[in-house]
């Protein structure tokens, strides 16, 4: 089943875009994982988590291994759905296009 296209300004900032696409292939995703794959900073990194959860589009879990905490975060059930309904709604973009015109015939 497909999703109604739904563009999502919140979504579509670049570092959220790529948080979110990366979220949406994983379970939990541990905190250094996604700030190393995505090349953040902690506090950059936090802040668009903040962002995301404050949407109800990421889910956070704190937990301590041994004495050292560690965060987590996966995307919501609302989180998916949003995600969707924004690709959805970034391929009727390009369908739209038509891709009439070929990169190399740009000028």
């Amino acid at each position: 089943m497909s999703a109604d296209p739904r563009f999502d300004e919140l979504i579509h900032a670049p570092t959220r875009l790529s948080l979110v696409s990366l979220l949406a292939a994983t379970e939990w995703a541990d905190f250094k994982f996604l700030r190393d794959s995505l090349e953040m900073s902690d506090s950059a990194l936090s802040k668009q988590l903040t962002t995301l959860e404050e949407a109800g589009y990421v889910e956070i879990r704190k937990s301590f291994v041994g004495k050292r905490p560690r965060t987590s975060a996966k995307l919501s059930p609302h989180g998916h759905a949003a995600f969707a309904a924004h690709v959805a709604a970034l391929q009727e973009i390009v369908a739209r296009a038509g891709l009439a015109v070929l990169p190399d015939q740009v000028h």
